[in-house]
């Protein structure tokens, strides 16, 4: 038998017996069995009445030119921004919100192109006032000065900070009551907390406009109702 050969044979011995002789390492001894868990959802509810109120108001004008449009539309919206003035709104919280000039095209069904027949101007402004109780008399005044486009009302609360703080201890409190009822039906006992999520928080209310109809007949009854605001936590504790 050849040296080479024979050498090779003997290294592929020496690398088998090594390959046997490999044991598998012992469990490491800080391993620990998978700690046991409960997780608790739990919720809080915070009712107040709002204390500020917006609201969406426009004009829209026609005329056969865009500027003659234009001319309407700026008297009627400087006579709404006039009136909302005239109920205390302070300036800074009157905002253009939306400005558009549109041409107007003639009806067809024969094929032919549209020709332009005249221009649509909007000027829409957002309104935000505390006085909830003047909301009817500024619908009113708005309608009255020339506003034809009364968009949606929203309640709200200006600091709702205190609301959601309260909504928290009322959630953790109910999922901390859950929580020790099930640990103690399966024997058990709360441990520290692992996590804690959060989901909800304060959402204005939004109501319909007024019929703009009925907004010119008298003044508008407005029923600001109460705010809710719903907050829910997610906890997990370790049980003991």
């Amino acid at each position: 038998m050849a040296p080479s050969f024979k050498k090779c044979i003997v290294a592929l011995l020496v690398l088998l017996a090594t390959s046997l002789s490999i044991k598998t390492p012992p469990a490491l001894a800080d391993d620990q069995p998978q700690k046991r868990t409960i997780t608790i959802s739990g919720k809080g509810s915070v009712k107040a009445a709002p204390d500020m109120v917006n609201v969406s108001a426009g004009v829209e004008s026609q005329a056969p030119t865009a500027k003659d449009a234009l001319a309407k539309n700026t008297a009627a919206m400087t006579k709404v921004v006039d009136a909302l003035k005239s109920e205390g709104i302070a300036p800074e919280d009157i905002q253009t919100t939306n400005f558009s000039v549109n041409p107007r095209y003639e009806d067809r069904d024969d094929g032919r192109p549209r020709r332009i027949v005249g221009y649509n101007v909007y000027n829409s402004v957002y309104v935000a006032t505390h006085e909830i109780g003047k909301l009817g008399a500024i619908l009113d005044q708005l309608v009255s000065a020339g506003s034809n486009s009364i968009g949606g009302i929203s309640f709200g609360i200006a600091k709702p900070e205190e609301m959601e703080n309260e909504a928290r201890k009322l959630a953790m409190e109910d999922a901390i009551a859950k929580a020790k009822l099930y640990a103690e039906a399966a024997g058990a006992e709360l441990g520290p907390v692992m996590t804690i999520s959060e989901q909800g928080g304060y959402v204005p209310r939004f109501a319909a406009a007024p019929p703009m109809m009925e907004a010119t007949a008298k003044a508008v009854p407005i029923e600001p109702g109460t705010e809710k605001l719903d907050i829910e936590v997610q906890v997990t504790w370790e049980l003991k």
